[in-house]
């Protein structure tokens, strides 16, 4: 038996604003969208083109407060080959949200508040 990842979850307030800062901060793109019958919730599968794993944003209707994240202490990693250029991607977007000089990463935080590690590609 082997398992093999499928895709991460989170939820969101704005689903558009969210589609749109994971395009431009991280190049990821909708791959399929699907709606409840009854406007519910929607579900946006994003991609990044190279591998098959997807990050699932939801948004339910009903959801009328931020999500309580906790301490926030996940996060989801993304490698990226030109650390110099998303880093001043990142900043320019003012997403940046904690810099580790000395590990050579930085996180940077979506709309909701998730945190995202970027990791230089080795």
């Amino acid at each position: 038996m082997n398992f093999t990842f499928n895709h991460n979850n989170l939820n969101v307030l704005d689903l558009e604003k969210s589609i749109q800062f994971y395009e431009k901060a991280l190049g990821l793109k909708v791959e399929r969208i699907k709606e409840a019958d009854d406007s519910s919730f929607k579900l946006a599968f994003l991609g990044d083109g190279t591998t098959g794993h997807q990050l699932e944003l939801t948004w339910l209707r009903d959801m009328d407060r931020p999500y309580n994240l906790g301490d926030n202490e996940f996060h989801l990693a993304f490698t990226v080959d030109d650390m110099d250029a998303a880093l001043a991607l990142h900043k320019e977007m003012n997403c940046v949200c904690f810099e580790n000089k000395d590990m050579g990463i930085y996180f940077i935080e979506d709309p909701d508040g998730y945190w995202l590690e970027i990791v230089p590609a080795k």
